[in-house]
């Protein structure tokens, strides 16, 4: 098994701040994590549940893909972040299963993590990141 947890669930917002209080005030979140990721164009607030986040994502600029996914279908469920401990095995596991990458190879993601993303296309209409850590 390739997979070893879910990492996080990304949920794409036009307000980070009052996405944030939102699950304060919800759930007694808490942000464990933030960070402006310049390469994919967004800022993320990471809220822990158990071993796992909640990835509050907003667009920094508007040819980012997450102002894109906005622009397109609203706020909402992004995409879903799968932990694994070989990214690269795990980007050419999907690769050979049928799947089609965003990337072809993986790259670095926050946290300093590991990340290569696979087209909805393919993966039955889910977004999907794979994280290495």
């Amino acid at each position: 098994m390739l997979l070893t947890e879910i990492d996080h669930v990304a949920i794409a917002v036009t307000d980070l701040d009052a996405a944030i209080d939102y699950y304060k005030r919800a759930f007694g979140a808490t942000v464990d994590h933030r960070e402006i990721v310049e390469s994919d164009g967004v800022e993320e607030a990471l809220l822990k549940v158990a071993e796992s986040y909640i990835q509050l994502l907003t667009p920094t600029r508007p040819d980012s893909p997450v102002a894109k996914a906005i622009e397109k279908r609203g706020e909402g469920l992004h995409h879903i972040g799968y932990r694994v401990a070989d990214c690269a095995e795990a980007l050419a596991a999907m690769i050979a299963a049928g799947a089609t990458p965003i990337d072809k190879a993986p790259r670095p993601g926050s946290r300093g993590t590991t990340v290569a993303f696979i087209h909805p296309k393919g993966s039955y209409g889910t977004l999907i990141e794979l994280v290495q850590e």
